[in-house]
């Protein structure tokens, strides 16, 4: 770990600063696990409902230490192709019909089968160096020469084979290519796994992690967030916008409005010039906070009421 590592993650207490200097609304929960995570080199799984700003903790430490953020999606069939490397097949190949003329001074002297093979066997090997590797998201972060964050997003789309893949590289920051050997970080990476909890993490993955939940944050950081990211909103209409979509979440929604969404009605709300909520506004927006129909509809019903509430909060 550099020096300016160390300086930037030596105290949650200046890790809270800065992602509050770069927008990110943070706790003392999560400003402890991004400090252990880097004290101990260990990875943190980051788990909640979507939405609450697991993916932007990763980008946030990116901006913090200024380094490059390498970020591998998951989804269901990813394999080790696209997660760690593969091998630049058509490079191999052209080289192939370049270095064909060489073939005969590769095999000369050769003066059995066996001892031609032989010879061959040791021409194919150049064409499974390091320089016809071509590195994946896992083996970028692995080889970053200054350190990376790695984010790992959605794991839980993801299949259990795949978190096969992954205990290498989250225990030792090492991964082995049959062909080559073991490439092991240079500066070991910081890593970030969020999940939905769309399925339960295999208990060897979560041996090796950290365990972070960052669920809806309660009205106060939530006003505090939208104050960051919405300068320009003033604090009554703050306070209101986010009493209502406290009371969406208490709803039986089929989708409750993440934070993201929080914040894009704010901004929405004051391109429209809104200064304070009104039955007829919060109608023509909802679609920002809501994606469903049926939860447009459910809302709908009560939103004399909804709005009353939020406008009682200020």
């Amino acid at each position: 770990m550099s020096a300016e590592w160390q300086e930037k993650l030596s105290d949650p207490s200046k890790i809270d600063k800065a992602f509050d200097r770069l927008g990110y609304i943070s706790n003392d929960r999560i400003a402890t696990a991004v400090f252990l995570a880097q004290q101990l080199t260990k990875p943190i799984l980051v788990e909640g409902p979507p939405g609450v700003g697991k993916t932007e903790l990763a980008i946030a430490t990116s901006e913090m230490l200024d380094i490059p953020l390498i970020r591998l999606q998951c989804y269901e069939g990813l394999d080790e192709a696209k997660a760690l490397y593969e091998w630049k097949y058509g490079k191999q190949l052209l080289y192939t019909q370049v270095l064909k003329e060489k073939l005969g001074d590769v095999m000369q002297g050769a003066k059995s089968l066996p001892e031609a093979m032989g010879q061959l066997h040791s021409f194919s090997d150049v064409f499974f160096s390091h320089d016809f590797l071509e590195p994946r998201p896992l083996l970028k972060a692995l080889e970053a020469e200054n350190g990376a964050v790695l984010l790992i997003d959605e794991i839980d789309k993801s299949d259990y084979e795949f978190e096969a893949y992954l205990l290498e590289i989250l225990s030792a920051y090492q991964i082995s290519v049959p062909e080559i050997g073991v490439i092991k970080a240079k500066i070991p990476p910081i890593v970030f796994l969020t999940s939905n909890n769309t399925r339960e993490m295999g208990d060897a993955l979560k041996r090796r992690c950290l365990h972070l939940y960052i669920p809806f944050p309660d009205e106060k950081m939530e006003r505090r967030i939208v104050a960051a990211r919405v300068p320009a909103a003033a604090e009554s209409l703050r306070k209101q916008l986010v009493a209502f979509v406290h009371a969406l979440r208490a709803e039986e929604l089929k989708k409750v409005p993440a934070i993201s969404e929080t914040i894009d009605w704010a901004r929405t709300l004051l391109l429209l010039n809104v200064s304070e909520l009104d039955v007829e506004t919060v109608r023509r927006t909802i679609n920002v906070l809501l994606k469903f129909q049926e939860d447009v509809e459910a809302v709908d019903r009560q939103l004399y009421k909804f709005v009353k509430q939020a406008k009682e909060a200020v």
